[in-house]
């Protein structure tokens, strides 16, 4: 009898065990679900750091601009407009490497986009500080803009380990980087350049974007590239290792693409996969465009008419961003008080040389409330309202600077004004990735960053140019346009992306309301 109970529970467990393999057999999940059950980890940590050196290598070969050009006016005896120039080709370059590094990693991986722009960056880098004459120099700086347009795809590449509800915070972490880059650079410049000279402050700031290539070999490829690419067992080591790493099981089941689901349908939803509960859809199944056939190009795919209107806004907010950002370190090394800025003997311009630095290293310090201020608004206000509140903000605080302030006023303005301008900059590159399906990610955010260059490149011709020509209200006037039009951009934004999961391939959006804004 106890033999014959023995069996049936032997039996019965059995039949319990084939009966959960053959449900694990046909349940599927997706990277975003692999994702949310490993958690944000070790591993994901490690990538941050990586990945944060990329932003920490730009953030100073941005910076040191607004101190080569005036050193180098002054050595070797150059016209504000060859000064202009050292500036306006590094922009001239990420142009073209922002949207050459898009389309790179959107088609032969994340890896390799940014492994092409660390040896680009890190090489011409080193080079400009050996530089002969001016024409080399120019050669040389533009290089380092193309290798420096790579930015986007570091910030993509690390956008796509991250668990769909952190995202926002770990992307403005990310963000951090790119402060500490900022500030460290005004740090090594205030030291450097009054005792070594600009050579040395060149090959000091090539040293970070050097590191990438060291530690390239144990970087992982990200998996959601792979899943795309049907690469899906790569992606699954790949994401097995996150598991491990970080303690954590994977779903049960078959790892699968967004795209897949979109295209056969999905039997059943895992819990906690579909959107935050602030976001709602309208209940009509909408067409799946496949963004994923080889004969379409990346680029004809972002004028699709799901992704024109945002793509054209992102282009309006990029190029504003970058003008804004860029004008306001040039200006904190021009508006060195009022009445002086036109006329000023040979000791008051070495004073303001070196006030300069002071300046520039104090309003540097403007970017850690501004990252504090994006943590704290990016999902409370959305992506949207944090966004257009900052750019407002940003107007208000530049508008007392058509009239010449003393220099303890204009640098506190200053140094509000880019709190405001550093957020809407955090903010943006956390929104454009969202925006665009994994297929052309890096592309979209690629080719707005490309749009943002060509502010960063007009700003040293035209505004500082303004200043020079003392024409200051002129120029203040322009950057409140610029900005105000940015803000009203944002506004007109189609869709709030504050708790969506990333796409492998992109829907019409209907009736996209946000609840908890």
């Amino acid at each position: 009898m106890r033999k014959n109970v023995s069996s049936s529970s032997s039996l019965i467990q059995k039949r319990t065990t084939d009966t959960k393999m053959m449900e694990d057999e046909t349940r599927t999940y997706t990277v975003d679900d692999a994702l949310a059950a490993v958690g944000f980890g070790k591993f994901q940590i490690l990538v941050l750091a990586y990945a944060g050196m990329g932003w920490i290598s730009e953030a100073m070969e941005m910076m040191l601009l607004s101190f080569v050009g005036p050193a180098l006016q002054s050595a070797w005896n150059l016209s504000s407009r060859e000064e202009s120039m050292i500036t306006s080709v590094v922009f001239a370059g990420m142009l073209v490497g922002a949207y050459s590094w898009g389309v790179v990693s959107d088609k032969y991986g994340r890896r390799n986009g940014f492994l092409i722009t660390a040896m680009v960056t890190s090489v011409a880098g080193f080079l400009s500080a050996l530089a002969p004459n001016y024409t080399f120099l120019i050669i040389l700086r533009c290089l380092v803009g193309v290798g420096l347009g790579g930015g986007p795809v570091l910030s993509s590449w690390f956008l796509e380990f991250i668990p769909a509800p952190s995202r926002g915070t770990w992307m403005v972490v990310f963000s951090a980087f790119w402060t500490v880059g900022t500030i460290f650079e005004a740090s090594v410049a205030w030291f450097v350049m009054p005792t070594l000279g600009w050579r040395w402050l060149l090959a000091f700031s090539s040293l970070p974007s050097s590191l990438l290539l060291v530690f390239y070999r144990v970087v992982p490829e990200s998996p959601r590239y792979l899943c795309l690419k049907g690469r899906t067992s790569e992606a699954l080591r790949i994401l097995e290792r996150v598991a491990k790493t970080n303690g954590q099981p994977l779903p049960p089941g078959i790892l699968v693409s967004d795209h897949e689901i979109e295209l056969h349908g999905k039997p059943t939803e895992p819990e906690g996969a579909h959107l935050l509960s602030q976001t709602k859809f309208d209940d009509e199944k909408p067409e799946i465009i496949d963004h994923s056939k080889r004969n379409v190009s990346t680029m004809s795919l972002l004028f699709s008419p799901e992704l024109i209107k945002p793509t054209l806004l992102l282009w309006v907010v990029f190029f504003g961003n970058a003008f804004s950002y860029y004008g306001l370190v040039l200006l904190t090394t021009e508006l060195h008080n009022g009445s002086n800025t036109c006329v000023r003997t040979g000791s008051q311009a070495t004073h303001s040389e070196e006030v300069s630095y002071k300046d520039v290293f104090i309003t540097s310090f403007a970017e850690f409330p501004g990252l504090l201020i994006s943590a704290f608004t990016i999902d409370k206000l959305g992506r949207k309202g944090s966004m257009s509140t900052m750019f407002f903000l940003c107007c208000l605080f530049l508008l007392p600077l058509v009239f010449h302030q003393p220099q303890a006023v204009t640098t506190g303005l200053l140094f509000m004004a880019r709190i405001c301008i550093t957020t809407t900059f955090t903010v943006v590159y956390i929104y454009a990735p969202e925006i665009y399906p994994t297929s052309v990610r890096t592309t979209g955010v690629g080719v707005g960053s490309s749009v943002g260059r060509i502010g960063g490149m007009v700003c040293p011709l035209v505004a500082v140019g303004l200043i020079h020509g003392c024409h200051q209200t002129a120029a203040i006037l322009l950057f409140e346009f610029v900005i105000f039009a940015s803000g009203v951009c944002v506004l007109l934004f189609p869709f709030e992306t504050s708790g969506r999961e990333l796409t492998d391939s992109t829907a019409p959006e209907k009736a996209i309301t946000s609840e908890a804004a």
